[in-house]
């Protein structure tokens, strides 16, 4: 016994002089003289400035190439993220391979292939719905947001609302539930009740507490918060609200190489106010046939572009709308507007999905456009079709785990923008970037149950925002938008589409022919304009 710890010990020390580490697998085969031999051959005269770890996997590394060719100080690095990932050893390696095999190795660095994997993009089949499902509807919502809501310290042991009658007056509590109802008294506080499976209760948030009075304002019906405050009889004597938010510490990505993602919305071919003459602006300078050098070079690195609903303008969607429609056919606007997109290099990926305008249902999630109305978008071989709302993740590569983007076309923003009153007060329609930090903070794409027409799915909420995103991205007000919250990039699509009679109603003021893009290494935004 005392032999072979000896002998473990010289091969150790051997390692050591070279300033390699050893790990316990790769110990245990070099007590074999032959394998030992053959490492030692293909490191002998190296030396290292950095210890590196070595294992058993490495002497297929090593055969590959010379060790003069190899970055020994990225073995390390790579090794965590091949047993992180469970990625390919070798495949991982190749970004710090030597010339010989490999000659040109920094290439393989760059994600070439503009990836982009759907992380969740709603897909249930029809089916008839009762009431029961709007009861398992909105307990998951409760369940999904209390888990996200019991993260905070102050929310990490809350306590049901019916065990709440057996506390003592005046005792310190903590609950999570949904508001239930919203109002003022004749003292003018805010009373919110709020309720979870057990039970409601009513809370109190006095005037005199103006900072806490000003966030219970903007409490919305039907989301789910966490109350910290003293027990009364029956009721909460609120000190603290706390909204699920967003985690201060969210990391901001950034590529490894220039690459640029651009964001499209509510085109409305069919329309007669579409700004075809703009849109083919778009699609010379895409194509770099406009524009100064600097440009060109920027459209020549475009990757991605997100499309965020409502492509054509539909048909039947508001009353007498059939008075300024060009194209009065479903199927003929989608083949127009596939024709428009086929003009897109198709090296650039593109992302679409659904709006109020598309041929489909209005209630969310809407599935996919319909194949059925929308086939030769279907066709385009760089499209990539998914629901509204989704989950995508863009530019992985086996160095990056890239981009999560979340997207939403924003029917429900129209609620909120005239409902909650620090949004209506300071720009209402003009600030789209409020209204989406203000849904980031609820945790929910439509919190109030009529801000959107919805399909109740008893598993699950697809308009909870569970994952942080690093992009939010949406359309509909048709304003060209972009701001920061917490390391999330907030992005409005622009439109394409002049002011119509039916907006001119409703008070709205388009900006259109409008493009935000991103860089994806600095993530600095830029707005192009094609339009005058």
């Amino acid at each position: 016994m005392q032999e072979v710890e000896t002998k473990k010990k010289d091969i150790v020390n051997f390692f050591l002089k070279k300033g390699l580490l050893l790990s316990q697998d790769l110990l245990e085969q070099l007590e074999n003289e032959k394998f030992f031999s053959e490492i030692c051959n293909l490191i002998e005269n190296k030396t290292h400035q950095e210890v590196t770890v070595l294992n058993k996997k490495i002497k297929d590394i090593l055969n590959q190439t010379t060790t003069s060719n190899l970055n020994w100080s990225e073995i390390d690095k790579i090794n965590v993220i091949s047993e992180k990932k469970g990625n390919d050893y070798n495949k991982l390696f190749e970004p710090i391979l030597g010339s010989e095999t490999h000659p040109k190795p920094i290439e393989k660095k760059t994600d070439t292939e503009n990836k982009v994997k759907v992380i969740f993009s709603y897909d249930s089949k029809p089916k008839k719905r009762d009431a029961q499902d709007f009861v398992g509807y909105f307990n998951n919502r409760l369940q999904t947001t209390r888990n996200i809501l019991k993260q905070r310290q102050e929310l990490q042991n809350p306590i049901s609302i019916n065990r709440l009658l057996s506390k003592k007056d005046r005792e310190q509590v903590a609950v999570i539930g949904m508001v239930k109802d919203k109002r003022y008294t004749k003292n003018n506080n805010c009373m919110i009740t709020i309720e979870d499976e057990t039970g409601c209760i009513k809370t109190i948030i006095n005037k005199t507490k103006p900072d806490l009075f000003d966030v219970a304002k903007d409490v919305v019906l039907d989301e789910v918060m966490g109350i910290v405050g003293v027990n009364g009889e029956n009721i909460i004597f609120v000190n603290n609200i706390i909204s699920p938010e967003i985690p201060i510490a969210k990391e901001i990505k950034k590529a490894n190489e220039e690459a640029y993602a651009l964001f499209l919305s509510d085109i409305h071919v069919g329309s007669k106010n579409f700004l075809e003459e703009d849109f083919n602006k778009f699609l010379k300078w895409i194509n770099q046939d406009l524009g100064n050098e600097e440009q060109k070079k920027t459209a020549s690195k475009v990757k991605y572009i997100f499309i965020l609903g409502d492509s054509v303008d539909g048909c039947g969607i508001y009353p007498e709308q059939d008075k300024e429609l060009n194209i009065k056919d479903i199927k003929e606007q989608y083949q127009e507007c596939a024709s428009l997109l086929s003009q897109i290099p198709k090296n650039i990926k593109l992302i679409i999905c659904p709006g109020n305008h598309d041929a489909m249902r209005v209630a969310e999630p809407q599935l996919q456009i319909y194949k059925d109305f929308a086939e030769p978008i279907y066709n385009l071989p760089n499209a990539i079709m998914v629901s509204n709302p989704s989950l995508v993740n863009i530019h992985s590569s086996d160095i990056f785990s890239g981009f999560d983007v979340l997207i939403y076309h924003g029917y429900s923003f129209d609620f909120y923008a005239a409902e909650v009153e620090s949004i209506r007060n300071n720009g209402s329609y003009d600030r789209v970037d409020l209204i989406m930090k203000f849904l980031l903070q609820k945790r929910h794409l439509a919190p109030t149950h009529t801000s959107t027409l919805y399909v109740p799915d008893a598993q699950l909420d697809p308009l909870v925002i569970n994952k942080v995103p690093d992009f939010f991205v949406s359309g509909h007000i048709h304003k060209a938008a972009a701001a920061n919250y917490r390391n999330i990039t907030l992005i409005s699509g622009s439109c394409w589409q002049s002011k119509t009679a039916f907006q001119e109603k409703v008070g709205h003021n388009p900006e259109p022919s409008r493009i935000p893009i991103v860089n994806l290494q600095t993530r600095q935004i830029k707005m192009l304009k094609f339009g005058n």
